[in-house]
């Protein structure tokens, strides 16, 4: 794959996650749909052009390259170690939380109830565990993927997981614009094992798309949570109906 189809595939993306056609981008560029169109197609960006359509998008060239090269970054778990140590502070692990989606460190001490002190103690911690490299500034650059995946039953999902999913589930969906549903059914075991890669493709989508969104000012985004859940589940906790056991 060469890096100018890379730097294209990362522009169609962004473009998808800001819902803009490539209509939209022809009125806002002076130029035809056709055009536009040919441009992506053809993959015949000169570096102005690119530049306009990265303005149109919010992002720098900088930022558009490294959208591109992480596309083929793959998920990683932190160390035993690294887990521990955030599951022990969660202030430690809320500022680790917002570095990986980009928040600077003025927007965390604007955004949030923290004072530059203390958030720079915790930088200092972060960068001890090798998951940061703190730069001078309070300015920061992530020594992990930006698509990291928690230790199934490891510290943090110990300490934290079970309260954080008991509440939210206890929310009001529908109140905060959010969708829930729950359906039941009988499957085969090939059907389910399709249902589970599906699920699987699902929960990559949404981490793609909370990395191509990073590139956008912390104040056009909010943390949205995904649930993806998927298991066998016994009738009888609503009906009473107990299955009859095999002789």
């Amino acid at each position: 794959m060469t890096d100018t189809h890379q730097l294209v595939g990362a522009l169609k993306k962004l473009l998808k996650a800001q819902g803009l056609t490539y209509a939209a981008v022809a009125t806002r560029l002076g130029l035809s749909h056709a055009s536009v169109k040919r441009l992506f197609s053809a993959e015949t960006f000169t570096l102005a052009r690119l530049e306009q359509v990265c303005r149109l998008l919010e992002v720098d060239f900088f930022d558009l390259a490294r959208l591109a090269r992480g596309r083929g970054e793959s998920m990683r778990e932190m160390t035993e170690r690294q887990e521990a140590a955030l599951a022990r502070d969660a202030r430690l692990l809320g500022v680790f939380y917002l570095l990986l989606s980009d928040w600077t460190a003025d927007e965390i001490v604007a955004g949030y109830q923290i004072g530059r002190p203390e958030l720079t103690r915790l930088l200092v911690q972060l960068d001890r565990l090798q998951l940061i490299e703190l730069m001078p500034g309070d300015r920061v650059r992530l020594r992990v993927p930006k698509r990291l995946q928690l230790r199934r039953g490891g510290p943090i999902h110990s300490a934290h997981g079970k309260r954080v999913v008991d509440e939210f589930i206890a929310a009001e969906f529908d109140r905060f614009g959010g969708h829930f549903g729950f359906e039941y059914r009988e499957l085969s075991k090939a059907s389910y094992a399709l249902m589970q890669r599906r699920l699987e493709r699902l929960a990559t989508e949404f981490l793609e798309l909370a990395e191509l969104d990073a590139a956008m000012p912390s104040a056009r985004r909010e943390t949205i949570g995904l649930v993806v859940a998927m298991r066998p589940w016994a009738l009888s906790l609503v009906t009473g109906l107990a299955p009859r056991r095999s002789p």
